[in-house]
């Protein structure tokens, strides 16, 4: 039996009354004292802060380590890079998946492009170890360093449209850390993973800043030496004191991620093919034989599947919600049985008005209840628009298959436009 870790803050955590339970074999905050609907509502408002340092880190370097990750990632590293589909370039990064030989998902991950032959890649709680395996075991170039990083690299996120504005105030040189930074690139670098440039807080210490996140806002995932991370956690809430920044625990990032329609490793994606889902751009396109554009591990079984089920996108009419519980299920309007919960949760931050979904984001004098919203695995596809209901046997819950949730999300807003 493993025993149960603990980040660098987890006192933090408990000092704060924080409800915590076990993620990925560690000990994390679900949520403050200041509940899961505050922590959702201030990353749409202003912003919140994330212990996330539960993450594994791996870093590969040599001559061969972008071949051996463009043969085991499924984007294509050559061609991923805006609309013009350029290559991952020094100050980039791109989420992709590893599969194993079935073509059923190991883990998700973001590739950061470090160097001519370094990169580093960000998996979730528990897996370093694990994609660290498999990357030795497609290893054929024994120039190839591995390492996997877990424990080692101190991590934490700051979401919300105020993000930069509490960020500016710690870091040197504010103007030149956000010029050019758009989404999914980084800048800095820490002890072990060095970006080619340089940032530092007022008091010295390096940390990488990329412009990601698990929310569909805008904010970006901050990176340092793990010895740091408290550190960097107090200035960023001192910081933020002024934009009512707060610590955000689980269940928010949950909440957010599920109306921005991304999935969760090994929930919503997992031990099945990769096929007929909403994140097809994590795969390359096909030819007109049925064959991926790019080579890469398990490609050949997913192109080969005859799989038929179809993991969909749904929101609700009201905030009430069904969990994924295994006895829990699907129905269409008939009553019979299609499929399975993958996801159910609450985003506090949308409702329905005149039947169409609104985000406060668009307008804060709005007064809605949240909707549920995640994701099903159903025998046949059911198109947009389409109304099937989640069951726990006892209650039912109306809900419309969507290809998009939240409106008005940030992540992907002008830079320019959201630094003051």
């Amino acid at each position: 039996m493993e025993t149960t870790k603990k980040t660098v803050l987890h006192d933090f955590h408990c000092q704060e009354g924080a409800h915590m339970a076990l993620f990925g074999n560690y000990d994390m905050p679900l949520w403050y004292k200041t509940g899961a609907k505050a922590e959702h509502l201030v990353v749409i408002g202003t912003a919140g802060i994330f212990d996330t340092s539960h993450m594994a880190v791996i870093t590969l370097k040599g001559s061969g380590a972008r071949a051996l990750l463009q043969h085991c990632l499924t984007k294509d590293m050559d061609s991923c890079i805006g609309m013009s589909k350029g290559p991952l370039v020094q100050g980039r990064c791109v989420y992709g998946l590893f599969l194993d030989a079935d073509g059923f998902v190991i883990d998700d991950a973001i590739v950061y492009h470090l160097g001519d032959e370094s990169f580093m890649v960000v998996v979730n709680a528990g897996m370093g170890g694990v994609i660290a395996k498999h990357l030795g075991e497609q290893c054929q170039d024994q120039s190839v360093e591995i390492v996997d990083r877990t424990d080692l690299v101190g991590k934490m996120d700051i979401q919300g449209p105020d993000s930069a504005k509490v960020l500016a105030k710690i870091v040197k040189d504010p103007q030149q850390l956000f010029t050019k930074m758009m989404y999914f690139s980084f800048k800095g670098g820490f002890a072990g993973c060095s970006g080619g440039t340089t940032v530092q807080l007022l008091d010295g210490t390096d940390v990488m800043v990329s412009r990601t996140g698990y929310t569909g806002e805008f904010g970006f995932e901050l990176f340092c030496d793990v010895k740091h991370l408290c550190s960097l956690w107090n200035q960023l809430l001192e910081a933020g004191k002024d934009f009512s920044v707060i610590p955000c625990g689980l269940a928010s990032r949950d909440s957010l991620r599920a109306g921005a329609v991304l999935p969760l490793s090994h929930q919503d994606i997992g031990g099945w093919p990769f096929a007929n889902t909403p994140w097809g751009f994590a795969v390359p396109e096909k030819d007109g034989n049925g064959n991926y554009k790019k080579e890469f591990y398990g490609a050949k079984a997913l192109a080969a599947s005859n799989w038929q089920k179809h993991t969909l996108a749904f929101a609700g009419f009201d905030p009430r919600k069904i969990g994924a519980e295994e006895a829990n299920y699907v129905t269409d309007v008939n009553g019979e049985k299609i499929g399975k919960i993958l996801t159910c949760t609450t985003d506090m931050a949308i409702g329905r008005v005149d039947g169409e979904i609104k985000s406060i984001a668009g307008d804060k004098e709005l007064k809605l209840k949240g909707l549920c919203c995640g994701f099903v695995l159903l025998d046949r596809n059911v198109k947009q628009g389409e109304v099937v209901f989640l069951s726990d046997g006892k209650r039912k819950i109306k809900v419309e298959i969507r290809a998009d949730i939240r409106p008005l999300r940030t992540a992907r807003s002008a830079m320019g436009t959201m630094v003051g």
